[in-house]
């Protein structure tokens, strides 16, 4: 297995300096054209996604795994828009950021360049294969695909697909390589390459970034879980909190940016639970409540224990706490919180001011879903994760993250005294 991956990763080591070089619009054909493909055979991609899918629920995955699994029409659709609108991004690579003047005359700058090569290790979502390659493209990186066994015929059409549009738009269709083994030493493998493998990105459970974090010998960016806060203060507009509460918990329960927990201001529970346990309850919301809670959210609801804080459900699940204020709900989230996703609920001003200052994470945001945590819904056509650490990036990431700078200096003979 080493060596049929150190062959994988050699290749993707060629192919990542041709493609460092290559002109701005041989991308943007290679994506729009991808763009193509996937509309003109979405029959064959659907039979193949099918045939997974059945695979899945015969060995009984469970359903948010599952609705991860599957491409629908919508689904393909927001792939074949996020590879035109990758296309038309403005490409990074050779961008001069900023530029100085030093005293004895060295024009110094910092230039955009592409990381390398990216291996991306992921789970059940065959959607992924597109926006991490056409995203590695756009920043010249090659990329290494290794998705889930249970995503293997999905993920192996269409990175032929890929390869077809590199090809039609004369880049190396080694560019972007999906490793055709479920073999678990494959990642192994892979997490040993740093010869080849510039960073490493692992997006899946929880379980998976750790071990990937803890074998891997190359930086990695860490996607790891995603529990979401919402803090309904005590300003609160009560009907707008409701719609981005049943949006955050309701709209796709099994995704990262999904809410996992609802932290109510004491002054504003008796008005706002019960309206939280009639909406999202009649929509199959089980709730885990605090004891103060618990009485003002209906049938569905259930005494919290220690393991339902810091929990990502992925489920109709919801914890509940009542809390004395800003202060309380900030401690909360520092200690339950995983970097993902905070939205604050209110009228105040300084509130808000205060909770996007204070909150830890990767996104936040004032009176909005906790679900806008989207490469493609922040504007930036699709992203390859969400980083929940900080370093090299901190939220989605799209083609400007996967690009890194070198200084240039631009001199006329200056030698150091």
């Amino acid at each position: 297995m080493m060596r049929e991956m150190t062959l994988l990763g050699g290749r993707a080591k060629a192919a990542a300096r041709l493609l460092g070089k290559s002109r701005p619009r041989a991308k943007t054909d290679a994506l729009n054209y991808l763009a193509e493909l996937l509309a003109r055979r979405k029959a064959d991609i659907f039979a193949v996604n099918g045939q997974d899918t059945e695979a899945a629920r015969a060995a009984g995955m469970d359903e948010p795994r599952l609705n991860r699994l599957i491409l629908t029409p919508a689904i393909l659709e927001e792939m074949c828009a996020a590879c035109r609108h990758v296309a038309q991004l403005p490409d990074p690579v050779g961008a001069t950021e900023s530029q100085w003047q030093r005293p004895n005359g060295l024009l110094v700058g910092r230039m955009r360049i592409p990381l390398g090569v990216i291996a991306m290790i992921y789970e059940a979502r065959p959607n992924v294969t597109i926006d991490a390659a056409i995203l590695c493209i756009k920043a010249g990186n090659a990329v290494i695909l290794r998705g889930g066994s249970e995503a293997l015929r999905s993920n192996t059409i269409l990175a032929a697909l890929m390869g077809e549009a590199l090809a039609h738009a004369g880049l190396p269709a080694d560019a972007a390589q999906l490793v055709p083994t479920v073999d678990r030493a494959a990642v192994t493998a892979l997490c040993k390459l740093d010869q080849y493998i510039d960073v490493i990105i692992p997006r899946g459970g929880e379980g998976l970034v750790r071990a990937v974090t803890e074998a891997a010998v190359m930086p990695v960016l860490k996607h790891f879980k995603g529990v979401c806060h919402a803090y309904i203060d005590a300003d609160a507009d009560v009907e707008q909190a409701l719609e981005i509460v049943f949006n955050g918990k309701v709209q796709r329960p099994g995704v990262c940016n999904a809410l996992e927990c609802l932290l109510v201001h004491k002054d504003i529970a008796v008005r706002f639970l019960p309206l939280v346990g009639e909406k999202l309850g009649r929509a199959g919301v089980e709730f885990r409540a605090c004891p103060r809670s618990l009485p003002l959210l209906g049938p569905t609801a259930k005494a919290q224990t220690a393991v339902d804080l810091g929990q990502e459900f992925h489920d109709l699940i919801l914890a509940v706490c009542l809390v004395d204020g800003l202060d309380d709900a900030l401690d909360h989230i520092a200690r339950y919180g995983s970097n993902h996703t905070e939205v604050i609920c209110t009228a105040n001003l300084g509130s808000a001011r205060r909770f996007l200052r204070e909150a830890d994470a990767s996104m936040v945001a004032v009176n909005a879903s906790s679900r806008f945590n989207d490469g493609g819904q922040l504007g930036l056509g699709a992203e390859i994760g969400i980083s929940t650490s900080k370093l090299h990036a901190y939220g989605p990431m799209s083609v400007q993250e996967l690009t890194t700078t070198k200084f240039v200096v631009l001199g006329q003979g200056q030698v150091r005294e």
